[in-house]
């Protein structure tokens, strides 16, 4: 039955030279599985138990173990499927044949998970073709029974809470099957994977660099400001895990705030990592250097970020340090975590193995959320559904950290999220917007022209401009074109150009020197800029307020000068910014531009804003409910996919893009992200003379590449996020 042995192999000759056995595997998963399972609860650890017992059985087959006898002597030979064997065997132990649950992260651990119809038509066409695959795995599970432990079951099936338990034990199987097998075939890389520093550790040295800083500054309003945050976060971090609220203004020190808050509450809570999500990768960069610099006796791997726009060095493959963080990146298995809420919440809601390896690992952690007034509307009850269920189920805190709240408790258009327990962790919070009122607001009615806010920018030596979209960008970048010192930053830069403008941008505004700057949205929320005057075409009343954060940021100035202006022949996105857009205009009217002085009035706003738009548009919580896994993931996007990438020819890009060509990996793609510009999927067939496909839908741009505009055709514009 098992080409003669008699006991069938679940791998071929690892590391040490010995083949491993089927049962040493599912036990070996099984127990880790629960392990890993664990933090989401004792019935979550046994039912784990039970999906790594039964996830490989398939391969107890003699079509299997003759593969893997053929294959491991370098013989060709055809794969033999071998998931949908346990999944059956388990559906029929649990009589869930005809809707399979719990067996849907077994039937998907190399593939992905399905939606229970398409499981139980998977279950009914391969017996009917290969019945004695099923009598030979149901054979040698006998010879595991004793290992089974008593049945759990999942929660009531037609919710979302039991499509989130399915997706997390799904998490615990595939991470402990990878595990498994690497500690098989590759035990050196294993090891790689241990010895981080403890939450204790970066808490105390966290500690002793914030008392350092606080001695040194000088004894200033904005310095006691972040003195006061500073000493709330870590009140605060003493209550018991839950959601919580970060109201600091612009310029209060809410990063290091954040992060102690974040490390003293998982110290005391027994809270096992920190994960900051932050909307743009310019923040990303911003944030994981002031980390490091904190955490530098501990080496550059005590910071994990996992973003496809990390610039990674060449030597990273050979540096251990550079290894472990690319491992770390599989699974989450860190202390301390800087990703995009791309990343992040994407991840919640994926369906393949790759994404969804890392999720058993939010249980019993600390997520900040950074800008989350970023969150897409239209994908509000999802996500907050999601975060909830951490919540309440995995002893998960979360932090929505922003100068511009939505209140989303308050919200009565997000059901999923009403009555949640929110608390500040900076209960006079309003003081603080008061003490930190640096900027001056100037409401102009009357539209302007391009060759007006020309004129006005060209007489200022320091300037920011705003703007909605790269489009209007580019047309006061014409008017403007035989101006000096006239910056530009967009997604029509790549993310390599855009951190070398930002240098240069900062260096001339700490010398004095002149610089004027047109940027679409990416400057906003949490970019270190400090401009004595900035110009934003209106715009959703958070972005407005986002973007004089760029303004008398160090309190330089008795006051900054904010002007917010209609452009007269202006465009911006659709959506849910169009109609930010509109609700800003109405209060900005009704209010005055002074009331932007006053936090509470994004309570009224984000209310307003959404009771008019779908905040489930695609219709996501209902194909939750029907554990329709590949509609989800297929749906919930922050980010439109129809575009593609496009290269573009600045700096090393050509050198990066041929190693990748020649050696595609996950790695030579990441090397290339920080060179690449996304389009519509439509306009690279509208340019197509200016775009070779160099690899499956990867471009390379032929046409000019300017150093001022970037991608200087009129492109439309995906997206100001970046993954």
């Amino acid at each position: 039955m098992h080409s003669n042995r008699a006991e069938p192999l679940a791998h071929s000759e690892g590391a040490m030279g010995k083949p491993q056995t089927l049962s040493d595997h599912l036990l070996a998963v099984a127990r880790l599985a629960a392990e890993l399972a664990e933090p989401q609860g004792e019935a979550a650890a046994a039912l784990a138990y039970w999906l790594g017992i039964f996830h490989d059985l398939g391969k107890a087959t003699t079509d299997f173990q003759r593969y893997l006898e053929k294959a491991s002597k370098g013989n060709p030979a055809q794969s033999v499927p071998h998931s949908v064997w346990g999944a059956l065997l388990l559906a029929r132990l649990r009589n869930e044949e005809s809707y399979p649950l719990l067996s849907l992260p077994i039937l998907g651990h190399h593939g992905q998970l399905k939606e229970p119809g398409t499981a139980a038509q998977d279950f009914i066409e391969n017996e009917k073709k290969h019945l004695e695959r099923l009598r030979e795995t149901a054979s040698y599970l006998q010879t595991l029974a004793h290992a089974l432990p008593q049945a759990k079951t999942l929660p009531a099936r037609a919710n979302t809470e039991t499509e989130m338990a399915v997706r997390f034990l799904f998490s615990a199987l595939i991470d402990a099957d990878r595990l498994d097998t690497e500690a098989h075939f590759n035990p050196d890389m294993a090891t790689l994977r241990e010895g981080y520093p403890s939450v204790d550790r970066l808490w105390q040295l966290l500690h002793k660099s914030q008392d350092r800083l606080i001695n040194s500054a000088p004894q200033t309003k904005v310095n006691r400001v972040r003195r006061e945050v500073y000493e709330a976060s870590l009140a605060a971090a003493e209550q018991e895990p839950g959601f919580f609220r970060l109201t600091v203004p612009t310029g209060g020190g809410k990063t290091r705030s954040g992060l102690a808050f974040a490390l003293k509450h998982a110290k005391l809570h027994g809270l096992r990592r920190i994960i900051v999500a932050i909307p743009y990768t310019s923040i990303i960069d911003q944030t994981a250097a002031v980390y490091r610099e904190i955490f530098e006796p501990l080496g550059r791997d005590v910071v994990l970020e996992h973003h496809s726009a990390l610039d990674i060095p060449e030597n990273e493959a050979i540096n251990p340090e550079q290894v472990r963080l690319r491992l770390a990146t599989e699974n989450w298995d860190h202390p301390l975590i800087v990703t995009t809420t791309v990343q992040l919440f994407e991840s919640l809601f994926a369906n393949r193995p790759s994404r969804v390896r890392k999720l058993h690992n939010l249980a019993r952690s600390v997520i900040l959320i950074d800008e989350v007034q970023t969150l897409p509307t239209e994908l509000l009850r999802p996500t907050l559904d999601a975060l909830r269920y951490l919540v309440d189920n995995f002893g998960t805190t979360v932090v929505f950290s922003t100068a511009t709240q939505p209140a989303f408790e308050l919200a009565e258009h997000v059901p999923e999220f009403k009555g949640a327990a929110v608390r500040e962790i900076v209960p006079n919070y309003h003081q603080h917007f008061s003490a930190l009122q640096r900027v001056n607001y100037e409401y102009k009615n009357k539209p302007l022209s391009w060759q007006q806010v020309a004129n006005v920018i060209k007489s200022k030596p320091q300037a920011l401009v705003v703007l909605n979209a790269r489009k209007d960008a580019l047309a006061l970048l014409d008017e403007l074109k035989s101006e000096p010192d006239v910056f530009h930053l967009s997604t029509l830069l790549c993310g390599a150009h855009r951190r070398e403008i930002l240098e240069e941008v900062k260096r001339r505004l700490a010398s004095g020197e002149p610089v004027r700057l047109i940027s679409t949205q990416v400057v906003e929320a949490g970019v270190d800029l400090d401009f004595p005057e900035v110009w934003r075409a209106v715009g959703p009343l958070d972005r407005i307020v986002q973007a004089a954060g760029r303004c008398n940021r160090e309190g330089k100035y008795a006051f900054g000068r904010v002007v917010i202006f209609q452009p007269a022949d202006g465009t911006h996105p659709r959506g849910s910014y169009r109609s930010g857009l509109g609700e800003a205009e109405i209060l900005l009217k009704l209010r005055g531009p002074e009331a932007l002085h006053q936090p509470d009035i994004f309570h009224e706003y984000f209310e307003r804003l959404f009771s008019i738009i779908n905040t489930d548009n695609k219709n996501i919580q209902a194909l939750r409910k029907s554990l329709n896994f590949p509609e989800v993931a297929e749906k919930y996007r922050l980010i439109t996919s129809d575009t593609v990438p496009v290269i573009v020819p600045y700096g090393d890009a050509h050198h990066r893009l041929q190693a990748h060509l020649n050696h595609p990996s996950r790695l030579t793609w990441q090397r290339l992200q920080p060179y690449v510009v996304n389009i519509y999927r439509y306009e690279a067939s509208k340019y197509h003379s200016c775009l070779e496909e160099v690899g499956q839908n990867i471009y390379k741009w032929l046409c000019e590449y300017d150093a001022l505009r970037g991608l200087s055709e009129q492109l439309a514009d995906p997206a100001d996020l970046v993954v």
